[in-house]
């Protein structure tokens, strides 16, 4: 048996809360319901103040594919004209997962006792974002929810798009990192030390070259517990250093400042910022309360500063393109569409083209960047085992006296 908070409506409507013992959560329900209750929420008593708020289960085992998938659901229904506890209730029944049943259940029981639907999202900080929340705020107050959850769904899944365009970009390099220095160190371990007993036997200098190859191979045959440890340890650096928020203000600076790299997460963040901004703006979302949304959505805590003294600049009456030009950070052709969605009165729909504009250019940038690697690191992988092979023929020719 396990013991059950639950809070109930009485028959003349009053709220009634108490514990019970039940086998589960489905007789539960039914006990109340034979006592001429309706259940509003019932919770085991022990796991209660661990999964409440947002707890672990739902930080850890409700992913925003599942969040992106429960808000396009909801949006529909609410759209086909079923009300919100009923739609809820439908996707309890069609939830894949225990965690999502039991969060869906939750939120249910919230609105049901008379609680906002924000509100009881709420509840649940670490699945649904300030963003999110603030959204369907804005479109409960507006009176459609149904669709402002659509647009968050669009959102999201624009958003994961561009995810995968940069994770499938790097799928490749990474394998070629992987492949070329998998080669380069079996040859450093396994073939180079096949030829370096020949070369003591000898007993003739050998050229510079093969030495260092030689040298190589020995550190790595001796001490390869090195490489793992110091990959931990640098991992461990920058974690450390990611979770100073003075040292990771540095780092951020340094990323937007690299070649190439630098420009493209410019563009990716940019992006973020103008179709995240844009969306609040076209649900009816006042400009200072967005950017403070906005600035917890963006991941580069230097972007994040710039558009935190923007939006104290425009609490000082100024307006929001000419403080982020003065930043110095945001590109300039997203700056002026920016100014003329302000001069314009429609700065939700410019913003939402600069996000067009820039997306597309991130995916041009990827595919540009990825066609310039690969001939690179082929380029590079041959020069270093071609390299190897070389201070090794240049070694034997010595040993052999076919050379001076």
């Amino acid at each position: 048996m396990t013991l059950f908070h639950y809070k109930a409506a009485g028959r003349a409507g009053e709220v009634e809360t108490g514990e019970l013992d039940a086998p589960d959560e489905a007789a539960a329900v039914e006990r109340l319901q034979a006592s001429g209750f309706i259940p509003i929420r019932i919770e085991p008593a022990e796991p209660a103040a661990k999964s409440r708020g947002g707890g672990v289960f739902s930080r850890r085992r409700i992913g925003q594919e599942q969040v992106g998938v429960l808000t396009r659901d909801l949006a529909t229904l609410l759209r086909s004209g079923l009300p919100l506890d009923r739609a809820t209730e439908i996707l309890i029944s069609l939830a894949q997962s225990p965690q999502m049943q039991t969060l869906l259940t939750r939120v249910r029981d919230d609105v049901r006792g008379g609680a906002a639907f924000s509100k009881a999202l709420e509840a649940h900080p670490g699945v649904f974002s300030r963003f999110y929340i603030g959204m369907v705020r804005a479109g409960e107050a507006g009176g459609a929810l149904g669709a402002v959850l659509a647009r968050i769904g669009e959102f999201m899944e624009r958003s994961k798009e561009l995810k995968e365009t940069v994770k499938s970009a790097l799928i490749y390099p990474s394998i070629l990192v992987l492949a070329s220095v998998t080669s380069v160190m079996l040859l450093l371990i396994f073939v180079v030390p096949q030829f370096s007993q020949m070369f003591e036997q000898s007993g003739k200098a050998l050229p510079m070259a093969t030495r260092i190859v030689i040298l190589a191979g020995d550190l790595l045959r001796h001490y390869w517990w090195t490489l793992p440890l110091g990959l931990f340890l640098v991992y461990r650096y920058f974690a450390w250093q990611m979770g100073r928020p003075e040292r990771k203000f540095v780092w951020d600076g340094r990323m937007l400042r690299l070649p190439l790299a630098g420009d493209l997460l410019t563009k990716i963040e940019v992006a973020r910022f103008a179709r995240t901004l844009g969306t609040l703006l076209a649900n009816g979302i006042p400009l200072l309360a967005a950017l403070t949304i906005v600035k917890e959505t963006v991941g580069n805590s230097v972007i994040a500063a710039g558009l935190e003294t923007a939006r104290e600049q425009l609490k000082a009456g100024q307006g929001l393109a000419k403080p982020l030009m003065a930043q110095g950070i945001f590109p300039q052709l997203a700056v002026h569409m920016v100014s003329v969605g302000e001069e314009t009165g429609r700065l939700d729909e410019m913003l939402t083209r600069v996000a067009d504009v820039y997306d597309g250019e991130v995916s041009l940038a990827v595919k540009r960047t990825l066609a310039l690697m690969e001939p690179v690191m082929i380029l590079g992988l041959g020069l270093v085992i071609g390299g190897i092979i070389l201070s090794i023929l240049m070694a034997i020719l010595k040993v052999n006296s076919l050379v001076g």
